[in-house]
């Protein structure tokens, strides 16, 4: 009975130490993947703030280890991993055995670096399955975006590319179609999309007086059965010229091809001014042509899009605006404002539904982001352009729009543990 009662309460010992140690390991292990996930989503949404992000993990670990049960040798803490892009856990933990130490196992581990439960946390991009990603932007540059609201949206943009491109990654290329009351390619690709144009025109103006129009450096929409469509540039399908009295135009930013670089990413969402008119159909389009394979011809190798059934390859456009789509041309390059003439495809708002239509069943997946609107067509238009309900976003003020922003980085860059 000695004897028996010596390894009953061994037993029954040991099962106390173990139920101690079970708690305790599931409390560690869980404050560990918190922490380390909460820190890479910190990184994320700061723009690569290590030393916030590292705060975080620290901070989330501490709350989550409150209610554990007595641990010795707790010395968890976190580094940086992955380029920038991920939290790691190091260091070890472990709980003492008052019992089991009678059979020289006095103490238990909870946590050590480098073993089977190790955590750590890092961002994936292309929607957790290692797809790579094409984003296109189109951002609103009206004269209503004046002010407070262009400063908004310079914040939200850069939060964006900030959190989507991680620092020296090539899975992500992004791109930009800002928009005013038409859209501006650039030196370097104008004649490859609008072919050869006469200099000036000459027409009556809406008062019936003969008046000499000047071709801008902007582009309108083109005529014909390639109007919605994303087919190249070439022949009867080049895009149309805009012409104005003074020979200028809007938007004064020029669009960007598809690029990893942040820096210069970030330099022309700063660069941004507000001037002109809603050609959404414009934007949308731009947004569009900026993801197509169609359009490879018209720019450099870095920037060329990938196939449309490249499983490898996920595409999405981002389209954002503040303002009713109000602005079209006739099929001189006019605004139909300046002579009240007749718009060459019909209104710009319905322009940007065939377009978005177009664009979702050629794979693209689309986000609309709605700032200040109140115009109850505009909200309608931007529905029924993105892919479904969750994708159609509206912000009130800047704060919201940031927020949009980020919301919608994260979904394309979702977070996972590596153990």
């Amino acid at each position: 009975f000695g004897l028996m009662s010596v390894a009953m309460v061994m037993m029954i010992g040991g099962a106390v130490d173990m139920g101690r140690w079970m708690h305790a390991y599931s409390k560690t292990k869980a404050a560990v993947d918190s922490a380390v996930l909460a820190g890479t989503r910190t990184l994320q949404v700061s723009g690569g703030d290590t030393a916030l992000a590292l705060t975080t993990a620290r901070n989330f670990y501490k709350s989550n280890v409150e209610t554990r049960p007595s641990v010795k040798g707790d010395n968890i803490d976190f580094q940086v991993t992955n380029a920038g892009t991920g939290i790691f856990a190091t260091g070890t933990a472990y709980i003492d055995t008052p019992f089991l130490s009678v059979a020289s196992i006095p103490r238990l581990v909870l946590w050590k670096e480098g073993a089977s439960n190790a955590s750590e946390a890092i961002s994936e991009i292309g929607g957790g399955n290692g797809q790579k990603l094409e984003i296109s932007m189109m951002l609103d540059t009206t004269g209503s975006m004046s002010g407070e609201k262009l400063t908004d949206l310079k914040a939200a943009a850069t939060d964006l590319v900030n959190i989507v491109l991680p620092e020296g990654g090539s899975d992500v290329r992004v791109a930009i179609a800002p928009f005013a009351e038409s859209v501006r390619p650039g030196s370097a690709y104008l004649s490859r999309v609008r072919g050869t144009r006469p200099n000036s025109i000459k027409l009556r103006d809406k008062n019936g007086r003969l008046t000499t129009y000047s071709l801008t450096s902007c582009v309108s929409e083109r005529a014909g059965a390639a109007s919605y469509t994303d087919d190249a540039p070439d022949g009867t399908n080049v895009l149309g010229a805009v012409y104005s009295r003074s020979g200028s135009c809007t938007p004064g930013a020029q669009i960007m091809p598809l690029t990893s670089d942040k820096s210069q990413l970030n330099g022309l969402i700063n660069s941004l001014t507000a001037n002109g008119g809603t050609a959404g159909h414009l934007g949308s389009a731009w947004a569009w042509y900026l993801l197509s394979p169609k359009w490879a011809s018209v720019w450099s190798t870095d920037s060329k899009p990938a196939n449309y059934n490249d499983p490898d390859v996920k595409k999405i456009a981002i389209l954002m605006t503040d303002g009713e789509y109000n602005t079209q041309y006739d099929a001189n390059g006019l605004m139909t404002s300046t002579n009240n003439t007749s718009p060459l495809n019909g209104s710009s708002d319905n322009q940007a539904r065939s377009v978005c239509a177009n664009m979702k069943a050629a794979g693209i997946e689309v986000y609309t982001v709605g700032f200040g609107l109140t115009d109850s067509r505009a909200i309608q238009t931007l529905q029924l352009c993105a892919s479904d309900a969750s994708t159609a976003y509206l912000a009130e003020d800047g704060e919201q729009l940031r927020n949009v922003f980020r919301d919608i980085a994260i979904k394309l860059s979702p977070l996972h543990l590596t153990q």
